[in-house]
């Protein structure tokens, strides 16, 4: 997903734009004042019938209360900045997805909704946790920071939480010793250049039993490398263990290992549009709640 720190950016311009509107309201707009004021008592009692001196007056009045260029423009931006900023800080925020690593529940090109207050209301840029509300549980998809590259968002699931004892061999999942259930759901093609088209093999899709729900997962015939590996990890306190869908074409926790408290983003509710190229017409066949 994006590596563009808009929190930083959209933080800054709040900042900026709202320091612009207070300079102007203690400092300067007295001294407008005071000069519309003078303007005003230069032309007394001006009636409408001396058309060239109401438009001199009115001429003068616009002159002594103008704006400076920076003022005028940051009380026209600062309410919509601040509104995005509120809303996309502590309540919801729209990302699009850019990879096959999540595939089948997520597809390249459909756009999301990011639940910002699921795990807590965080401080914007700094990403700590200010009021708790909850913690990230089994089978959430979520995005967050990976360890590797902190200024970018990743999405995948939660598979481990703190405490528990993570184990992945040819693309069964064991969770604290028991294997989790995946029931047979269908055949499918791979995508486009992924490891199971270059061995010509087909993809198997199940369903994934996480603390007894379901969430669609595929497979290919022949396991990855990463996903043939018999490899086991225990989740630290404060870190989760991240899963992409498409167990062979996802570079997730076994990889970079577990993602901490403080790189969550929020949790991913609801796909609302899909439009993988500018070019193509966008399609609202896939809205609905991300499971």
């Amino acid at each position: 997903m994006s590596s563009l720190n808009l929190p930083l950016i959209l933080t800054l311009a709040v900042l900026i734009t709202g320091l612009i509107w207070l300079v102007d309201l203690l400092f300067l707009a007295k001294p407008r004042k005071a000069r519309v004021s003078a303007v005003a008592q230069q032309f007394p009692a001006i009636e409408s019938a001396y058309e060239n001196r109401k438009a001199a007056y009115d001429i003068a009045i616009g002159e002594a209360g103008k704006e400076p260029l920076a003022v005028e423009y940051a009380k026209s931006f600062f309410p919509v900045l601040f509104i995005v900023f509120f809303l996309r800080s502590f309540l919801v925020e729209p990302f699009q997805i850019p990879s096959g690593s999540m595939i089948p529940t997520l597809q390249v090109g459909d756009f999301i909704l990011v639940n910002k207050f699921a795990y807590g209301l965080r401080v914007p840029v700094l990403n700590k946790t200010f009021i708790p509300v909850g913690k990230p549980k089994r089978g959430d998809v979520m995005v967050f920071f990976p360890p590797h590259q902190p200024k970018t968002y990743f999405i995948k699931r939660v598979i481990g939480i703190p405490g528990d004892k993570v184990r992945y061999a040819n693309n069964v999942l064991y969770l604290n010793d028991v294997e989790v259930k995946q029931e047979f759901d269908k055949k499918a093609f791979p995508e486009w250049g992924s490891f199971c088209m270059n061995y010509r093999q087909q993809l198997t899709v199940v369903n994934e039993m996480l603390d007894g729900i379901p969430h669609k997962m595929q497979k290919c015939d022949i396991p990855s490398p990463l996903s043939a590996a018999d490899k086991t990890w225990i989740v630290e306190e404060g870190h989760y263990f991240m899963m992409g869908d498409n167990r062979d074409n996802s570079g997730d926790s076994r990889v970079w290992g577990t993602v901490s408290d403080d790189a969550i983003v929020g949790k991913a509710f609801a796909v609302w549009m899909h439009w993988e190229e500018l070019l193509s017409i966008p399609s609202f066949d896939h809205v609905g709640v991300v499971k």
